[in-house]
């Protein structure tokens, strides 16, 4: 055999096991589904990420924003698992 007759044959029975497998595919029956898919309660309200938004719309200018300060601090240490940093308590003046 040479090389063409033997590529021919190679090309004629990778197209016949294509089809088959066509076929065998078209004709298997889709099972329904066995469940209905999970539907999406309403977002909770978080406040954390409203901030983050206002943060952004207000660009370069939270930089210098304390509260922006604030909110990427909070959001830091959401994101690395750590508790807040505890507040100091304020001091009485004068007494």
């Amino acid at each position: 055999m040479d090389g063409k007759l033997l590529a021919r044959l190679g090309a004629v029975v990778f197209v016949a096991i294509a089809i088959t497998a066509t076929a065998i595919e078209m004709t298997r029956k889709e099972g329904a589904p066995a469940e209905e898919p999970a539907r999406l309660a309403d977002p909770v309200r978080d406040p954390l990420r409203e901030a983050q938004r206002r943060c952004q719309q207000l660009g370069q200018s939270a930089a210098s924003d304390t509260d922006c300060m604030r909110v990427w601090a909070e959001t830091r240490d959401r994101f690395l698992g750590r508790a807040p940093a505890p507040t100091a308590p304020p001091q009485n003046q004068g007494q």
